[in-house]
């Protein structure tokens, strides 16, 4: 009869258990990502400016841009925009940067007239690169334009008045998991600061989700969100950002929330490929070595190279296929 009894018990925990487990597996969410449940034809009317588009221009503006490769008298190597990765900076050195970050003479709408001029169909800054620092006013850090420069003023919501008063659609590039500034964000190999140190999931929680919803609410229609690099981003903690595209309609998403989710399209990198994709994608291509501003870097890629690539500064192409072929400028700092 003890026997008996001890064992009812442990079937009663042990069920007890399975339920928690269940409750707790319940609770933890799903990543659908945007239009889950869209038809080929819902797809095909959504992206049909983006496939005529053919030519845009893709800012990468920045407090990197104030260092510009060179941090204590050194020469940083690799690509300007990861000054304070590859040169090791720590948050504390590299936060001073941003007093000098100061863009009096900054034109937005000579910006878009000079797009526009071109052919150039839409634009892509960086609302917030890995350096976490964000080019708009945002209430869910002070590590931004309004707040840590002598500037002041939002860099985005004149861009996006002049975008609308000449037809330009906007987009805005966001780093969404890579954050070297506020603890949590990930790093590409490990943190090097104990600044950085933190729970990943809080900072989505509290830093990155707040700031894309402020960029889907405060700035008019937004055409494209960019997102890069999504390292140590799960199926969870992309399931954070689920809904957010709500706010903006039929706005396009690319390939890098989460490894293996193509969104709309797919971005090949300093690759064009020779006879196109079955598939919509963009190939970010530059014209020299760098997307961010560096003083120092002449380098420009052979000509033929260059000519190949229907050069205009330094640019990417995104194409819809190997029909219709499409060109975006970059690195304008």
């Amino acid at each position: 009869m003890i026997i008996r009894r001890a064992s009812i018990t442990f079937l009663a925990i042990a069920a007890l258990y399975t339920a928690s487990l269940g409750l707790a597996i319940a609770d933890t969410p799903s990543f659908k990502g945007p239009y889950d449940h869209e038809t080929k034809e819902q797809r095909d009317q959504r992206m049909a400016w983006w496939r005529e588009a053919k030519f845009g221009l893709f800012i990468h503006w920045g407090i990197y841009s104030v260092p510009a490769g060179t941090h204590n008298g050194e020469q940083i190597e690799n690509i300007g925009e990861w000054i304070m990765h590859y040169g090791k900076i720590s948050v504390a050195d590299y936060k001073p940067y941003a007093k000098q970050f100061n863009p009096t003479k900054y034109d937005p709408e000579a910006w878009v007239l000079m797009a526009k001029n071109a052919g150039m169909k839409y634009i892509v800054i960086t609302a917030k690169h890995h350096d976490g620092f964000a080019l708009f006013d945002t209430k869910a850090s002070d590590w931004n334009v309004v707040k840590a420069t002598p500037y002041g003023k939002d860099l985005l919501a004149p861009l996006a008045k002049a975008a609308q008063k000449h037809g330009i659609k906007l987009g805005f590039y966001y780093s969404q998991a890579q954050d070297w500034i506020h603890p949590g964000g990930s790093t590409w190999e490990g943190r090097w600061d104990p600044a950085q140190e933190g729970d990943m999931d809080q900072y989505l929680r509290d830093i990155a989700v707040p700031q894309v919803k402020e960029l889907f609410t405060n700035y008019g229609d937004i055409a494209v969100l960019w997102w890069d690099t999504p390292i140590d981003m799960t199926p969870e903690r992309a399931a954070m950002f689920d809904g957010l595209v709500d706010l903006q309609p039929g706005i396009l998403v690319n390939d890098r929330l989460l490894y293996g989710v193509d969104g709309d399209l797919r971005t090949p990198e300093q690759h064009i490929p020779a006879t196109g994709l079955d598939y919509d994608w963009e190939a970010c291509q530059t014209m020299n070595t760098t997307w961010g501003y560096k003083s120092y870097d002449g380098t420009g890629k052979l000509t033929q190279q260059a000519n190949q690539n229907q050069p205009i500064n330094r640019f990417n192409i995104p194409s819809h296929n190997a029909k219709t072929q499409k060109l975006r400028c970059g690195a304008f700092s």
